[in-house]
């Protein structure tokens, strides 16, 4: 009986997420006139069956990362894959294939755009709307499972770092935000043309995949995203409008710093642990949770149980990092 309980349970989490992710999907399939499920813009009824594949890929991964120690690979690796889906349609794109497109029309596929772009542009587009949605819902999970260029930055940093943290890290992050914007800004104010415009982007972005695989990968840890990337410094400011949380329990952490090492995003240095709460740039990705021996970290959620909170949070984050697979295109 109690095997039977326990084997329950373990697939309870699974469902829910396949349901979730099922009715996020067929909600947008029913209610937009224009297919935005890939399959369904080749074949007719295509979108239901795409939605199910999609649904029992995220209750897989949920099934997966209901283990703390597997997280680490399996979030590293299943962000890599949606980045791979999301870059391969672009290429598709690019060579005339418009179905692979969003809309049919491109827009430069850089994160900081997301920010950019509306200030350049002076009006809103589905990236920035998707990308508040998802803030809103799971806090600072879009740095951790959604955005196509972080996950090059996870994969870059490696399993581990022994590094201090990042020397000048919010001066850093302030000052490309800062110039970001008044770029956006300026180019809009002298009617630079779009070409020109995107021309900027693309340098923005190029120099960011420098900062990735040159200073990331020697590091560690994932500079671009916790010192480079402007929306990854609006998640670390916004993401309190959401109730998730991560906390260091005060009575049963030893200071052994063995989650220093797992930490990607320059969240748990020791500053940090000795205030007994992850630093503003923690993602709540979950990768330090099994490197403490004592179970001192811990997800919470308003007046839930850390698990309950744990539980509720792979429940919002997969179930949007599988829709945003099906839904996230240019």
């Amino acid at each position: 009986m109690y095997q039977k309980l326990t084997r329950f349970k373990s697939f309870r989490l699974p469902l829910l997420v396949f349901l979730l992710t099922a009715f996020l999907l067929s909600f947008v399939h029913v209610k937009v006139d224009n297919p935005l499920l890939l399959f369904e813009r080749f074949v007719k009824g295509g979108g239901w069956l795409e939605i199910a594949l999609i649904g029992f890929y995220a209750a897989l991964v949920a099934y997966k990362m209901q283990d703390p120690g597997r997280v680490q690979a399996w979030r590293k690796y299943t962000w890599f894959a949606f980045s791979i889906v999301f870059f391969s349609q672009l290429t598709l794109g690019l060579f005339g294939f418009d179905k692979f497109l969003m809309t049919g029309k491109l827009h430069m596929p850089i994160p900081m755009m997301i920010l950019a772009g509306p200030v350049y542009r002076g009006d809103i587009s589905v990236m920035p709307i998707l990308f508040v949605s998802t803030v809103l819902l799971s806090g600072p999970a879009w740095c951790s499972h959604l955005c196509y260029f972080g996950a090059i930055d996870s994969l870059a940093s490696g399993s581990k770092t022994h590094r201090g943290p990042i020397r000048n890290k919010w001066a850093l992050k302030s000052t490309v935000f800062i110039l970001v914007v008044m770029a956006a800004i300026v180019l809009r104010w002298m009617n630079v043309p779009v070409l020109t415009a995107t021309l900027v982007a693309g340098g923005f972005g190029i120099i960011g995949l420098g900062v990735i695989l040159l200073i990331s990968r020697k590091e560690g840890r994932m500079v671009h995203c916790t010192a480079y990337c402007p929306i990854g410094t609006i998640v670390n400011l916004t993401r309190f409008v959401n109730p998730f949380r991560m906390y260091i329990d005060k009575t049963s952490c030893t200071d052994c710093m063995a989650c220093t090492r797992y930490c990607k995003y320059d969240a748990l240095n020791m500053s940090d642990i000795a205030a007994r709460k992850p630093g503003l740039s923690c993602t709540l990705c979950g990768d330090c949770i099994s490197s403490c021996h004592a179970g001192s970290i811990k997800y919470r959620f308003l007046r839930l149980s850390p698990a309950t909170s744990r539980n509720l949070y792979l429940l919002i984050t997969i179930s949007l990092h599988a829709s945003t697979i099906a839904l996230a295109r240019m």
